[in-house]
């Protein structure tokens, strides 16, 4: 992978990571604010931080479907209230692969609590 992907993926970590919890997105039932996008997403705790990143071809849909991160906040008793999601958006025209070797890239450097561990 070359550098510009590397600087790209930690630009993309640091607008997860660090948006101001108030400006990123709140869970809801029909998701209507979250945009149908191509993009990599966070789910943040507001103390805990990320806890976890994927992908998506429209995040909407994503959630919209159900998620593993909804039952595991569950399961670990967060309130709803202190979860968010953050979302970067990306040109879906960029070339083929992009999306996987970015969030490939942010899991190795971050190896939030709720995603499955990739092999460095």
């Amino acid at each position: 992978m070359s550098n510009s992907i590397h600087e790209e993926a930690r630009q993309i970590l640091d607008t997860l990571a660090f948006t101001p919890f108030d400006q990123c997105y709140p869970l809801s039932r029909d998701f209507d604010t979250i945009p149908a996008a191509v993009g990599l997403y966070a789910f943040r705790h507001r103390i805990e931080g990320l806890l976890y990143i994927g992908k998506a071809k429209n995040l909407r849909d994503r959630l919209r479907g159900g998620h593993k991160a909804f039952l595991w906040g569950w399961l670990d008793r967060y309130d709803p209230d202190e979860v968010r999601i953050a979302f970067v958006t990306l040109n879906q025209w960029q070339r083929p692969g992009l999306l996987y070797e970015l969030e490939t890239l942010i899991l190795q450097a971050t190896n939030p609590p709720y995603n499955v561990k990739i092999p460095r």
